[in-house]
Order: C-alpha cells, then structure tokens, then sequence
C-alpha cells in the first residue's frame, strides 16, 4: 500500500492511472467522502501490493535502497534494471512489501446514554478485525466497592468472533469526572477493597474479560505507593484466574514531573507489576485549549523516550487518538472546539474549498477555514501521513503497539495502515 497526498487538477481517475489501480478501488478502499471534490492535501492510503518511488535528484540506488530496508541488489533486479544503471529524475522504482513486525492494538469504545448507537457497534465491527484487544469504557468503581456498568450490548459477541480479548476498563470515576476521594477509599480501605476485587473477578467471570486495565486518574500524589500495593494485590488475585494485567498512564517525561494528573503514576512500578501499559499520549491539543496538534510527535516522542527507560518496550502501547477538533478563532478561555473525525474534517476542508496543509514539525495535518457566518476557524486532526509517523515510532522504539481513543470517529486509512506495517497479534 501507499499514501498518496493529493495535489492541485488531480482527479480518482488520474490518481488511480499513476498506480496502476481503479478509482473505485481507492475509493472505496479510503471511503472517501469527497470523491468528486478531492481537496489539496488530501491523503489516501492507495490498496496496492507494496509500493511505488519516484526518483528524486541526489538519490541512488544505494540510498533508495536503504530509505526502503532493501538490498540494492533486490531493489534493481525487482525493477529489471543493473545495478549501475543511471537513474533518472522521476524514474518510477517498485518497492516490493517487506517483512512486519507484531504489534498489538487496543481500542476503547465509550457507549453515552442509555443505549448503545448503530455506528458505534459498526465501528467495533470495522476496527476488531485488526485489534487485539476491544475495551468497552467503562466499569465505574463504587465507594461500597461494587462497580457501575457500561453498556456492553454486542460488544463482547464481536469480540469473539474477531479473536479479540475483552479488556475489563475499570476507571474511580464518579458523575465521569475522576474523584480523588474514590481512589482514595480503594487503594486504603482494606474491606472495601476485597469486596472490589471480589466484585471485579464475579463480572469478568459473568462476561468473559480476560484483561483486567486500571485506568485510575487524578490520584493523590501520597497514594502512589498505595496504587502500587494495590496493583501487586490484584496482580497476584488475576494471575490465579490467567488473565492479563494492565493500566493507563499520564503522559510523563520525568520521574518527578509535578502535576495532579501525573504524581501518582509510578511508571517504574507499573513497568514491573503490569503485563503492559497504554501511555495517553494525547491531547496537548484539546478542546478547552487553543488550536495545535492533538498527539504531535516531538511531544509523544519525549513522552515514550522516558518511558522506555522505566517500562520495557514490550510492555508499552502507545495512545493515538481517533479524533480532531475544530476551533473558532481567536481562542477564548472557556470556549470549547468540536471534536471531529478524520472523515470530517476532510468534509469540512472540502465544503470550503480549502486546501489541506502539513506540518512537518508536528507530523500532523491542518487547514483554516471561515464559515457562513465569518467566524475563522483552525481544524487540526490525523491523516496517513500522522498515523505513519507514529508507526514508524512504534518500530523504531520496539514497542509492544498502539491503544486508540476512541471509536466512533471514521478514520478509514489508520485499519488499512495497520495491515500494511504489522502483523497484528491474536491472543483470543
């Protein structure tokens, strides 16, 4: 497969000539939304085997060979030419597929309300053929230690027939705000943490979750050691049963980085006590904040560069969000963006008549637009290109794989990517 980015005068017809396919097959392969008003910019993951280069001036063959992890000898004979044969600016070289690494994906799907939407249960459907695990969010814990259920509907059905393994999400939320008091009460309280742990196995058992994830935030600093004795308890409680352990963690650079959301995070401890971890590397760009990148790679790198040397790689699942938003310029503290798919937001650059920019820096896309009523806006979101930059940060570091928050918003060429780059591990 390839990414494409499309360029100005540039038709399906004439993009699908290029690599020898169909405009249909592009088509329907990025469900692309615009197909007869293709924006500037726009990329599309083109469904063919491996992938074309154009040679561009300073290349050789020896370079191009190793931009690609391929010999320059295999290189020239896939391409009938020798292996000292001139290249020409533009001379179109195939680069056959190469072998992939296993990786693991996560996906958390978040019911609202008091029934579970048609396309949030087709998006599980679409994304669990490439997961390895599917986390309905989420299992509220009480204060007596009983738990508050999500909808699960036909999630764990799906889960079956994809050979997914149920992760069992359970959050000290309260009103869906974290509460600090709650996590308090669980991590000290000894009675009411039995019957947690209790109720926790009975409902695993009832469904048939086989990973147990902690996603406990916004702790108080002096509970870390608590969380971790904790975490050891339930280690010891799950492993009798044969499930896995695992937890969500802040978003640290440092041991001691201050801050609420982070103190309590112990990644050394979780590194050794957990079977893996899902890192939240997102939201530097959020809906209460002004316009940037929501997961930019400078950012996310920093965040799992740390990480690695605390927690084996192996262990780590890099968070990606599914999402972007759009925001009214100029920001206002106290104003809130909408949240938007990548689907949409090409929607929106289309409906416009916008192009579709790129920056480098962030390793994410974004455009301006001004709407109907001359409100400018900055939409920021994920394409191809960023989720191809985060794959290549997850062989890069030797990553275990990447966790997605969360369903629900169509992000076509991120499942197509996944096949291209991974063999996606099935523990179910």
């Amino acid at each position: 497969m390839q990414i494409h980015v499309v360029q100005e005068n540039q038709t399906l017809t004439s993009i699908a000539r290029t690599y020898g396919t169909t405009a249909k097959d592009i088509a329907e392969a990025n469900e692309i939304p615009n197909p007869n008003n293709l924006v500037v910019g726009q990329t599309m993951v083109i469904p063919i085997i491996g992938q074309f280069y154009w040679v561009q001036s300073g290349d050789s063959l020896y370079s191009i060979s190793r931009k690609f992890s391929i010999s320059f000898q295999e290189l020239a004979a896939v391409n009938g030419i020798s292996v000292n044969t001139p290249l020409q600016i533009g001379f179109r070289l195939y680069i056959p597929p190469r072998p992939k690494p296993k990786a693991e994906f996560n996906a958390y799907v978040e019911p609202r309300g008091t029934s579970v939407a048609p396309n949030l249960e087709a998006s599980a459907r679409e994304a669990a053929p490439y997961l390895t695990y599917l986390a309905p969010f989420s299992f509220q814990a009480l204060r007596d230690g009983s738990l508050k259920e999500p909808l699960l509907n036909n999630f764990p059905a799906i889960a079956r027939a994809n050979q997914n393994v149920l992760m069992m999400v359970i959050t000290n939320q309260e009103n869906d705000q974290f509460n600090d008091e709650l996590g308090r009460i669980l991590l000290n309280n000894i009675p009411i943490q039995d019957k947690f742990l209790n109720n926790i196995v009975t409902t695993a058992k009832k469904y048939g979750f086989k990973d147990i994830h902690f996603d406990f935030e916004f702790l108080r600093p002096e509970d870390r050691e608590a969380y971790n004795r904790f975490l050891r308890k339930a280690k010891a409680r799950f492993q009798q049963e044969g499930w896995l352990l695992s937890t969500a963690l802040a978003p640290k650079t440092s041991a001691t980085q201050k801050g609420k959301w982070y103190e309590a995070h112990d990644y050394k401890a979780h590194g050794e006590i957990a079977d893996f971890v899902v890192i939240m590397t997102y939201e530097w760009g959020y809906s209460g904040g002004p316009a940037m990148a929501v997961s930019p790679i400078g950012p996310v790198r920093r965040v799992l560069e740390y990480a690695i040397t605390e927690i084996p790689s192996s262990k780590i699942l890099m968070g990606q969000n599914l999402y972007g938003y759009d925001w009214t310029l100029p920001f206002v503290p106290g104003s809130v963006a909408k949240a938007v798919s990548p689907q949409q937001a090409i929607q929106l650059a289309a409906a416009h008549n916008v192009p579709i920019q790129y920056d480098s820096r962030s390793q994410a896309p974004f455009f301006n637009y001004t709407d109907n009523e001359g409100k400018k806006h900055e939409v920021w979101f994920e394409d191809a290109r960023s989720i191809q930059a985060k794959f290549n940060l997850i062989k890069e570091l030797k990553l275990r794989g990447m966790s997605y928050w969360k369903l629900g918003l169509s992000f076509p060429q991120n499942w197509l990517l996944i096949t291209e780059n991974f063999e996606v591990v099935k523990r179910a």
